[in-house]
């Protein structure tokens, strides 16, 4: 596979190149010069295939031929000792993407990044510097799937007091390999100050720089396997049981959802794709699922269900682009005003494309935070706040007519134990997964530097 910058497409790089350069020269995003279409028996047979064998099939044309597929098999096995289960939520599908080391859906994309970076660098004298801004849960997953390898070092910028303590232990609690910056501004002036020195022509030449944020395509493409799983097995009119770290009461009331509104009828129906609600921030993981939908996986359409940070979903409403700074809210990472993967969607796909695979919609705190006591109240189900975005994002198409009955999963991107303090007022204790119970004790140890340059530059 080729790879081209989202603003150059008359120069392309293999897969190594893309991804150890992370950004590419220009300033552009490496997209790869074409999606390619999954074998028509494993497009037949997703429902069916176990997860690591999806992930193969999904990961391996991207790839090949520079990591050899019995070294793609060790690394997958390697990056992927848990899945992802589509469960059963009252009247629709939930995947939950939050049973890795780090309950977030990030321990997808990191793991595998983290064992191809050491499998493609091998040999290599000079150390590979990790740059990555996160609004959440990245740093704590590549922190996690990068943390004692050899010859790879990671500092990583969140936007200090913007993220959850657990988060941030996750974050800076890990010492060795990894290092963490707090900075002074927003997700965006974290992001603004990586791609900067991305740009620093002195810092190149005595740094060797990559990236780990969804902008590094090697953390995008394994996220398709997910969509492709759940997509399979909801085709093949399946779910799964409940998870280790399935969030549910066992003992919650069964009532009808509050607020008197009729949901939709969303469950899974055998030979029937299925709607993905995808809250979404940095637009990645979206992209990541229309690779999937156009590899094969029975998709039908998707929702970009963001917070109040609705630049994507005013774009698909009105044409027009308008990115802004970010504004905080309870759903942190979907805190992006300026999201980077959209100039990935923009060079794959038109507006009018875009608009006939994805409904936009936004969502306020206090419509949020109304999802997560409602599900739990009706259903016994707790959802972290960005997934309350989805569950609600997709009740209000339906309430305006915008979304169709029929099979219909939100996903789950991090375990709701992370973001407890805005959780259990409204649901009450939290089951905390084990992942999450080790993190606890950590001291996080994080230097502050405002969002300037030339202070990450001192600072690296």
């Amino acid at each position: 596979m080729r790879y081209y910058s989202t603003r150059n497409r008359s120069e392309a790089v293999g897969f190594a190149g893309a991804v150890l350069t992370g950004l590419a020269p220009d300033g552009g995003l490496f997209i790869p010069a074409e999606i390619p279409r999954y074998r028509e028996a494993v497009g037949t047979s997703l429902g069916t295939m176990n997860f690591c064998d999806i992930a193969f099939e999904t990961i391996k044309p991207f790839v090949h031929p520079e990591i050899p597929d019995p070294v793609l098999e060790d690394l997958i096995h390697s990056a992927y000792p848990f899945t992802a289960p589509l469960v059963e939520a009252g009247d629709r599908q939930v995947l939950e993407l939050f049973h890795g080391p780090t309950a977030a859906f990030k321990d997808f994309g990191a793991r595998f990044m983290a064992r191809a970076f050491s499998y493609l660098r091998r040999g290599e004298e000079k150390p590979l510097r990790i740059l990555v801004a996160t609004s959440g849960d990245t740093g704590g997953a590549v922190a996690d799937g990068f943390y004692g390898i050899p010859g790879i070092s990671v500092t990583v910028l969140y936007p200090k007091g913007r993220v959850s303590p657990l988060q941030e232990r996750q974050i800076a609690g890990l010492g060795g390999n990894i290092s963490a910056l707090a900075v002074e501004g927003s997700f965006d002036d974290c992001q603004r100050l990586v791609k900067a020195a991305f740009g620093d022509e002195s810092l190149k030449k005595r740094l060797v720089l990559s990236s780990a944020n969804s902008i590094n395509v090697a953390r995008l493409i394994p996220q398709g396997v997910y969509y492709a799983a759940a997509a399979g097995r909801a085709f093949a009119g399946g779910t799964h049981e409940d998870g280790e770290a399935t969030p549910r009461s066992r003992t919650a009331e069964k009532v009808p959802p509050a607020s008197g509104r009729k949901g939709g009828n969303f469950r899974v129906v055998p030979g029937q794709p299925i709607t993905f609600c995808v809250p979404s921030g940095n637009f990645g993981n979206l992209t990541a699922g229309l690779y999937a939908k156009k590899m094969g996986a029975p998709i039908k359409l998707f929702i970009a269900a963001t917070n109040i940070n609705k630049t994507v979903p005013d774009y698909l409403h009105s044409g027009s682009y308008e990115p802004r700074p970010s504004r905080a809210t309870i759903s942190n990472a979907m805190d992006v005003g300026a999201p980077s993967n959209f100039e990935r969607m923009a060079a794959h796909w038109s507006l009018e494309e875009m608009q006939k695979m994805i409904r936009g919609v936004s969502v306020h705190d206090d419509e949020t935070r109304r999802a997560i006591g409602t599900v739990h109240k009706s259903f016994g189900y707790f959802l972290d706040p960005h997934g309350a975005v989805g569950w609600e994002g997709a009740d209000k198409l339906w309430e305006q007519k915008l979304l169709e009955d029929g099979p219909l999963a939100v996903l789950a991107t991090a375990h709701p134990a992370k973001f407890g303090e805005t959780v259990e007022p409204l649901t009450g204790t939290i089951p905390m997964p084990a992942s999450l119970g080790k993190v606890l004790d950590r001291v996080p140890q994080a230097r502050s530097i405002p969002a300037d340059i030339s202070a990450l530059i001192e600072a690296l």
